[in-house]
């Protein structure tokens, strides 16, 4: 896990941006639209993009403790599809997103 300046949420959660790379069969299934909705749901910011080679990349921002939820989603794979590989990295928040988009 990398170590990352969080700024604090508005309750007091550090506040941090979640890059993911999602693999395995997760075009076409309703991964996105879950993804989407879970985001939604745990109050972050970001969006589930359909990658060329079949992946799905996330982006989320929010208080850590959201994020590290939406990963671990991710990452048992308890999502509709098959999710075989997650990759992730832990960044500062850029800001700049609105609400949790498909795309």
């Amino acid at each position: 896990m990398n170590e990352v300046r969080a700024t604090k949420g508005a309750s007091g959660g550090d506040v941090v941006r979640l890059t993911a790379r999602v693999e395995g069969l997760v075009q076409g299934v309703g991964f996105r639209d879950y993804v989407r909705t879970r985001g939604r749901r745990l109050g972050l910011a970001g969006s589930a993009t359909n990658l060329p080679d079949g992946a799905v990349a996330v982006i989320a921002e929010g208080e850590r403790d959201a994020c590290e939820a939406l990963l671990e989603l991710l990452v048992t794979g308890h999502t509709p599809g098959h999710t075989e590989r997650v990759d992730h990295v832990w960044g500062e928040p850029r800001g700049g997103l609105a609400g949790f988009v498909r795309r």
